[in-house]
């Protein structure tokens, strides 16, 4: 089958792209901006790639054209369709599909299923996932929102019936406003915590609420639904119907519990000791992860200490407090937090590791830019200075914000600066950095270079 992916270049369009390919098919795919490190991995793997969508495309006449949520019926200010590709595949009548609902029937149906599903922490319990049924001799396929560092790729096949895949509850295509994990009909669902986010288009916590319900009724009577004990949200959401067997974990009461530091726990199971997960990640939430993809795993016939020695080679996902250099004694990181509750518990986690701030360092500088469309939107500014609380420094990208972001952080006084683009921004960190600081960059998306130009910036300071 040929398939021509429309927004390729997407995080689970490229992956979706290399799994397609993988599996024989021929795939060709257009996007905007083509540009490494994405379009090298794709071209390595012999999938043609345009620039743009121009209607000139449907020369290619694929079987199916793949639709990415990238895609609209948008139109420019002269009038002209944003996507002329789509609207001629419309007139035209040709065949087409979502990526979400392509993978399902071509690559997903007859597998095991595990599908991870979270406001936060999706990418790295996918990655935990994944590995751990590897270490188990399942040889899974799967499908990450990120790079696994143990994998090198965000996506594979696999050998065996188990395929471990980031099930995202924002919407399929701008046909398909279901959430994209309702094609995925797992057996194995972890519902790893909720709270709102996608302000863009969810009214209000319920509303996600009921996609994540939407997930559940296609979980089988004889499949598993691995659920966050702390989480009201989610016990709102089972207690609208759950005919599946279910598995609680996290708190001291739930099914799978931890006793000990993020990083040096026992893992509890019915309140007996079933195993240990020394690591190098830190913060509650990581441990949170873990005990996710232990009760997951479980599932499968996993056992837990084969689950925990697994874990403690866990090597995370890049773009998860991935260090990206060290300058003048000053450690740069890179991280996709940008949900307040996400960048909270990162922080959260990087004080706890490193302990007080001392003559010797250890001061955190907070460098974040708000560029979900949620924090766009201003919906979440609120709790920024909570967020950022264990931050001595914190440093704001406001470009592009339509909401004053120095008002919203007042409440931290002077420990909080703004700046309207990424040179000014990188002036205002490299003159506050001193040896011992860790210097912390958060956002979903490139953030311009800045870790980069960061290092540049203190080397030569």
């Amino acid at each position: 089958m040929h398939i021509h992916i429309l927004g390729i270049c997407g995080t689970f369009m490229g992956g979706l792209a290399a799994l397609a390919r993988e599996a024989g098919h021929r795939v060709t795919g257009c996007d905007a901006g083509v540009y490494p490190p994405m379009s090298d991995q794709l071209r390595a793997l012999g999938i043609d790639l345009i620039e743009g969508f121009s209607a000139d495309q449907m020369a290619l006449k694929p079987d199916v054209f793949v639709v990415g949520n990238v895609v609209s019926r948008a139109r420019l200010a002269d009038g002209n369709p944003k996507f002329p590709l789509m609207e001629a595949i419309l007139d035209q009548g040709a065949r087409y599909t979502s990526g979400p609902q392509w993978l399902a029937e071509h690559l997903l149906h007859g597998r095991h299923v595990l599908a991870v599903a979270g406001t936060h922490g999706k990418t790295t319990t996918t990655s935990m996932l994944a590995w751990v049924l590897d270490q188990g001799g399942l040889q899974p396929g799967f499908l990450v929102g990120g790079v696994p560092l143990n994998f090198g790729v965000s996506a594979r096949l696999g050998q065996g019936s188990a395929f471990v895949i980031e099930a995202d509850e924002y919407d399929t295509a701008f046909f398909d406003k279901r959430s994209k994990f309702v094609h995925y009909r797992p057996r194995t669902a972890v519902l790893n915590n909720l709270e709102f986010d996608h302000a863009d288009i969810f009214d209000n916590l319920a509303a996600i609420e009921r996609q994540f319900h939407h997930l559940v009724r296609t979980v089988p009577g004889q499949g598993r639904v691995v659920v966050n004990g702390l989480e009201e949200s989610l016990t709102r959401v089972l207690a609208q119907g759950c005919w599946s067997e279910v598995r609680s974990f996290g708190s001291t009461v739930s099914d799978f519990s931890a006793e000990g530091e993020a990083h040096d726990f026992a893992v509890l199971r019915h309140g007996q000791t079933v195993a240990r997960v020394q690591w190098a990640l830190s913060g509650a939430h990581n441990q949170l992860n873990a005990l996710a993809t232990l009760a997951a795993a479980d599932h499968l016939g996993v056992p837990a200490e084969v689950s925990a020695e697994a874990l403690s080679r866990f090597q995370n996902v890049k773009r998860r407090m991935e260090v990206r250099g060290v300058a003048a004694g000053i450690t740069v990181y890179d991280d996709f937090a940008h949900h307040p509750t996400a960048i909270r518990t990162t922080l959260d986690g990087l004080r706890q590791r490193l302990g007080p701030v001392s003559d010797a360092g250890g001061r955190i500088l907070a460098v974040f830019e708000p560029r979900s469309n949620t924090m766009k939107l201003g919906t979440m500014k609120a709790q920024l200075p909570w967020s950022l609380a264990s931050a001595e420094l914190a440093f704001c990208h406001t470009g592009g914000l339509d909401w004053d972001a120095a008002e919203a952080l007042a409440p931290l006084g002077e420990r909080a600066h703004t700046a309207p683009d990424i040179a000014t921004l990188v002036q205002q960190v490299a003159a506050a950095a001193r040896p011992g600081d860790h210097v912390v960059c958060m956002s979903n998306g490139g953030f311009g270079g800045v870790h980069q130009r960061l290092l540049q910036a203190l080397t030569r300071a």
